[in-house]
């Protein structure tokens, strides 16, 4: 529903806990581009995962499932499998100095598999057209896990920021809805019809929940974003605006984050449920 890299730690999650077959990984991770380029990140990567460096190639999602099942061996219950969605001031859950936080702040998204404290792998997904993903592959020291806040405290906070995003598109809107983009209630619903593509495995009802809600302020948010006026905005107008909006972005990085957590560590590890 969210982002290639919420697809990749969730399925995986259920594959690696035997819950899901590798078709279903590949299935889900096909729905963001049919075709997926993989590439490692340098040439020590490259021959430890037998990839391509430094030009991809279209090696299949089958390899990207070898390079994760490398770094999450059979039977190791410490292995974890974090998405991250890294921004400019909010890197939560990523390696310090390295490459691949670098490219995952770049992308605002990745993924991060194998034991805390370890060699393991960090994956950053990147559009390169409308129908190919590109997958680079990096070698990082698994962080050890950070602690994000109980998921029934992430729902409860959505509801307020539900509301906020409600309140900034109002806030920013314009009369001249052909002008500044579009009627924002159809930017909404056509941006939560794309995201409604996206399967999951069967999680609990409250994970479920917090990922729509987050996929709907995420809409919200983005409407807003294309709503604002269509004249150039003065500077102190546009700071103003992105200060109302920056926090809100950050909830629903936070929410997807331990949403996606919380649905990763139902399946590998299910006396945590």
């Amino acid at each position: 529903m969210s982002s290639p890299s919420s697809s990749l730690a969730i399925w995986c999650g259920a594959w690696l806990a035997g819950a899901a077959p590798p078709d279903d990984v590949i299935d889900a991770l096909t729905e963001w581009a049919p075709l997926a380029l993989v590439v490692a990140a340098d040439p020590e990567t490259a021959e430890r995962h037998d990839l391509p460096w430094p030009t991809p190639r279209d090696v299949g999602i089958a390899q990207l499932l070898r390079v994760v099942r490398a770094a999450a061996p059979v039977g190791d219950r410490e292995v974890t499998v974090d998405m991250v969605l890294p921004a400019p001031g909010d890197v939560a859950g990523l390696p310090t100095d390295s490459a691949f936080s670098a490219a995952a702040v770049l992308a605002g998204e990745g993924v991060v598999i194998g034991v805390p404290g370890q060699r393991g792998v960090g994956l950053v997904p990147t559009d390169e057209g409308p129908d190919v993903m590109r997958w680079t592959v990096f070698t990082v020291t698994v962080p050890v896990t950070y602690q994000e806040l109980a998921l029934g405290e992430i729902e409860y906070s959505m509801r307020d920021t539900v509301r906020s995003a409600a309140e900034a598109l109002t806030a920013v809107q314009t009369v001249d809805t052909g002008r500044s983009g579009g009627d924002p209630h159809t930017m909404i619903a056509e941006r939560l019809a794309i995201a409604s593509r996206h399967r999951y495995p069967p999680l609990p009802e409250r994970t479920t929940r917090v990922l729509d809600t987050a996929d709907r302020v995420d809409a919200i948010l983005a409407a807003a974003q294309t709503s604002a006026p269509s004249e150039a905005p003065s500077s102190s107008g546009a700071e103003a605006r992105e200060a109302v909006l920056r926090p809100l972005r950050r909830a629903v990085r936070a929410a997807r984050r331990a949403a996606v957590r919380a649905a990763v560590d139902g399946y590998l590890s299910p006396d945590r449920r």
